[in-house]
């Protein structure tokens, strides 16, 4: 027996007959899960594979994003192509969100600017990352990178690192960020020191640090916004 395909539903509820019918935003999130699935197993057709997805995650495409191999592969009908193609629809939903960001935030006025240009790295990890954001004396964005990476507790981070690519792009100030697995957004003890070791730092070179944001799945925590540094 042949396994099922979106093809052996009804043309009506196709959901690639729907896409092409009716338009890509009256699709359901399974119907366009179903569609990067394309085909499915003797027991479950592509769209009910999809539907089981949704379920595991409750709905959180975030924790979908957050998937590897290892994950998908646990789901039976799911291989290593279909996997992939997964993935990389993940992916390119994430530089999407990216492309927009870095295109429309040219400076940096608040926090909620700073995290519109980092979300899309940061959001979605499973490990810790620690990134950099260098402005000039208009708050316009020089250069956003990631420091350094680390495990789900925690990242190392050298100081001296990015002081001297500040200086290297003429920076005059810094907003720093780092994500918290866990989904916590209190700042630990080693968050905090290293807040005022970068702020000291910062000050000998004329420079400032103007925030520190703590990022999880869904928002983030901001150093200045708060009244912690």
């Amino acid at each position: 027996m042949a396994s099922r395909k979106i093809q052996d539903l009804l043309t009506s509820d196709q959901p690639r007959e729907i896409l092409l019918s009716k338009g890509r935003h009256v699709l359901r999130i399974d119907e366009i899960l179903a569609i990067l699935l394309a085909t499915g197993t003797r027991e479950k057709s592509a769209l009910e594979i999809a539907r089981e997805l949704i379920y595991l995650v409750e709905g959180d495409l975030g924790v979908l994003g957050r998937w590897g191999l290892p994950e998908y592969r646990k789901i039976k009908g799911i291989g290593l192509a279909k996997a992939a193609v997964l993935i990389a629809a993940m992916e390119l939903g994430r530089r999407r969100i990216d492309f927009v960001a870095t295109t429309s935030v040219d400076s940096i006025r608040t926090s909620a600017d700073a995290y519109l240009l980092l979300k899309s790295h940061l959001s979605d990890l499973g490990h810790e990352e620690f990134w950099v954001i260098y402005l000039n004396r208009a708050a316009r964005v020089l250069k956003k990178e990631c420091i350094s990476r680390g495990g789900i507790t925690g990242t190392v981070v050298d100081i001296k690192i990015i002081m001297k690519a500040a200086l290297h792009l003429q920076a005059s100030s810094l907003i720093i960020a780092h994500n918290h697995p866990s989904g916590q957004l209190q700042p630990s003890l080693a968050d905090k020191q290293l807040t005022l070791r970068l702020v000291a730092a910062a000050i000998s070179l004329d420079m400032t640090v103007a925030d520190h944001l703590i990022l999880n799945a869904s928002t983030y925590v901001s150093f200045a916004d708060e009244g912690w540094m």
